[in-house]
């Protein structure tokens, strides 16, 4: 099965899998998300070292959905340390939150508000990782400021705010 198909065709065959009609579905990576086949056991994943951390824990979350036991195979023949690594993370947890932290050691965070998703984060003074207590703290005191205003953009009460919660660790100009 692949994206190209039509979605009546693609459908037909998820429905033939589903009643076991097909034992072997083969599929390029269309079935990542919005399948639900509990029968569905085993995953062979060719090149897995060209899929991203976050593709390659969707592609696994296709199986195992029902009460059998399930497999998911990763297939590579890479000698890149960096690929490496992604599978062995794979191969060591199935929770999503690990795998994402894990991925965002390795990548970067990249442009928070922008369209590059690895690299350089353009966060300079925080870091996504180390600093979640801080930004907790932040986007509350955030929330709690446009209650107080109840969305009004007060920018000098809002300066004032800030140098007074933070006068220790802020320079006032």
């Amino acid at each position: 099965m692949h994206g190209r198909m039509k979605s009546a065709e693609k459908e037909e065959i998820m429905r033939q899998f589903q009643q076991k009609e097909i034992d072997i579905l083969v599929s390029t990576t269309v079935i990542e998300v919005g399948i639900d086949v509990p029968n569905a056991v085993i995953m062979t994943i060719l090149n897995a070292e060209r899929f991203g951390l976050s593709a390659l824990h969707q592609l696994r979350g296709r199986v195992g959905r029902g009460n059998s036991a399930s497999f998911c195979f990763l297939i590579s023949k890479t000698q890149n340390e960096s690929s490496k690594q992604r599978l062995k993370i794979m191969e060591a947890t199935q929770d999503g939150f690990v795998i994402a932290e894990e991925d965002l050691k390795m990548r970067n965070a990249g442009e928070i508000f922008g369209l590059r998703q690895s690299g350089l984060s353009d966060l300079r003074f925080i870091n996504l990782l180390h600093d979640v207590k801080t930004i907790k703290l932040v986007r509350d005191e955030c929330m709690a400021y446009l209650r107080k205003y109840q969305g009004k953009i007060l920018l000098p009460a809002l300066k004032e705010d800030i140098f007074q919660k933070f006068k220790d660790s802020v320079q006032k100009d």
